[in-house]
């Protein structure tokens, strides 16, 4: 090992310099994770389309969100075990392996395998990160630095949607086809992340002599895979149908599997049930879900109304989100540095889950065909800011309820249940809009029928020659049901007058769906009041130094 980077004991904070150079490759590592979530969205059309598997593309997102919300709990346990320096270099490894092979793919059904492998190593790419600053950083500034990664993921979450529009729309770069690109552009940033953790990080050795709980591994898979699956796919399949009430089985089954499991292996479980009997731990487990579950899908509903009900382009839509990187930013710094002065946490939850929530209000109330674009961009900042607010705190809260031995098992839990959250409310929420949506169009297209102005425009022999306005029509014969909604592509190039009744019945669908989501974060709001009133201590630093073996 090089002598500029000593082994210290645990909890022992690095040099600034040292902790800087140690960030970069986390961060770098977090970045390619969060961007995958939002990258792929912009581009799968065109995907789904050159390799003639429109179809099958939902399977593609389906398998990165099974294999990375898993793998999640499972990389914080072993992290536990074996250390955190060869799991996070696995992970990342791992993730450059599905990144080449989901850029060489010749079918659907092989990106569904490769997004599946990528998938396996993002589930360890943010929460050990979060959970190595734990080791390397004092509580007093763990804060401060984990607010940074919390920006990375909002920065993220906006340049997804743009690079990979812009990805997309190339039909060639460098000899490659350029939707490629989107999983090509992991290799340069993932092997300078690994790099730099590679050459930088040295953590101390653990020996930690523990049973693995496969038991636990295996239930909490057969728990969280069909109900990812019921929740990606049941609006296609419909929800009281055969295969949908096979998935809520077994995840029923698989839930009580799990508790039984965890209850059974003790202290070595995969997420010991012991560490729920912690109300901080508990209560912010149980935050991260349900703040998952409102926020994240009310998030997806911006981007929708952008482009479904304003016509704006994917690109523009995620350029439009930037103001959302400013909240996350100002909140997750704001509330690391508070934190890191004074300890006191609680009231950021409380204050984000009141911004999320009046945020949601808001929308739900104001957005609508004519409303000007500065309005979402305002409250995009609103929601960005509540975001900042939550996660930080909760993550941190988590952290040091637990003992040291479990720090991996406490930041991995925060992760996994605001994945969890993030994918179901996601899920559902997009179910329920394009569910309302089309009871909401017909409705609205009878209504237009009693107008005079309308059928005049209708029958004007003009617009209906016009090349632009043929799905259109095909639209009015075959009305609106979800199969009809599946395509909006021609929705803004046709006559604006005749798809009035359409834009407007997205727009007060997309108003219900943030209303339900103010209900969640309202919840939340609620349950955030219970949170023990103490400020954060450092458990490390009040324990006695272990010997422990060095790399």
């Amino acid at each position: 090992m090089s002598k500029t980077t000593p082994v210290r004991a645990p909890g022992e904070p690095l040099t600034h310099r040292q902790t800087l150079t140690v960030m970069v490759g986390l961060m770098l590592g977090m970045f390619l994770s969060s961007l995958d979530q939002t990258i792929v969205s912009t581009s799968i059309y065109t995907i789904a389309n050159d390799l003639d598997g429109l179809s099958l593309q939902a399977w593609a997102t389906t398998a990165y969100l099974i294999t990375s919300t898993v793998s999640t709990p499972l990389y914080g346990k072993l992290s536990d075990i074996f250390g955190r320096r060869p799991l996070y270099l696995a992970a990342i490894v791992i993730f450059l392996a599905g990144s080449l092979y989901a850029g060489s793919v010749h079918s659907m059904t092989e990106l569904a395998l490769a997004r599946g492998v990528q998938g396996l190593g993002a589930g360890g790419l943010l929460a050990l990160a979060l959970t190595i600053i734990g080791d390397i950083v004092a509580l007093k500034d763990r804060a401060k630095y984990q607010g940074y990664f919390m920006s990375v993921f909002g920065i993220s979450s906006v340049l997804g949607p743009v690079v990979g529009g812009a990805f997309a729309g190339s039909a060639n770069i460098l000899g490659f086809d350029g939707w490629r690109w989107v999983f090509f552009i992991n290799l340069p940033i993932g092997l300078a992340a690994l790099a730099v953790v590679f050459v930088y990080l040295h953590l101390p050795a653990r020996h930690v002599k523990q049973k693995i709980d496969y038991w636990g591994a295996a239930a909490i898979t057969l728990a969280i895979v069909p109900l990812l699956l019921v929740a990606e796919q049941g609006r296609l399949w419909g929800w009281t149908s055969g295969s949908a009430w096979l998935c809520y089985g077994l995840g029923v089954i698989g839930i009580v599997a799990f508790l039984l499991a965890e209850k059974r292996a003790g202290d070595y479980a995969l997420i010991p049930l012991r560490l729920f009997r912690n109300a901080t731990f508990g209560l912010s487990s149980l935050l991260n879900f349900i703040i998952g579950i409102g926020m994240f899908g009310a998030i997806a509903m911006l981007p929708m109304y952008l482009q479904l009900v304003k016509g704006l382009t994917p690109t523009e839509a995620g350029l439009m989100m930037i103001t959302f990187t400013v909240g996350i930013l100002t909140g997750s710094i704001t509330a690391g540095r508070t934190i890191s002065a004074s300890g006191v946490y609680r009231i950021f939850p409380i204050l984000g889950t009141a911004i999320l929530t009046a945020a949601a209000v808001v929308m739900g109330f104001t957005l609508g065909v004519d409303t000007g674009l500065w309005v979402p961009g305002a409250i995009t900042v609103f929601f960005g800011l509540g975001l900042g607010f939550c996660m930080q705190p909760l993550t941190l809260a988590m952290q040091v309820s637990v003992p040291q031995k479990d720090m991996g098992v406490g930041t991995s839990s925060a992760a996994f249940f605001r994945s969890m959250g993030g994918a179901v409310g996601t899920a559902v929420f997009i179910s329920m809009l394009f569910s309302m949506a089309a009871d909401r169009i017909g409705e609205g297209m009878k209504k237009a029928m009693g107008n005079a102005d309308y059928l005049a425009v209708m029958g004007d022999p003009a617009v209906a020659a016009d090349p632009a306005n043929a799905k259109l029509f095909d639209f009015f014969r075959n009305g609106a049901t979800n199969d009809s909604l599946n395509d909006t592509s021609w929705l803004h190039q046709a006559n604006s007058t005749l798809t009035r009744p359409i834009t407007e019945g997205f727009a007060q669908s997309i108003d219900a769906v943030m209303l339900t989501a103010a209900v969640l974060t309202g919840v939340a709001f609620l349950i955030s009041f219970a949170l023990p009133r103490k400020k954060l201590t450092d458990p490390v630093a009040a324990a006695p130094k272990e010997t422990v073996a060095a790399h």
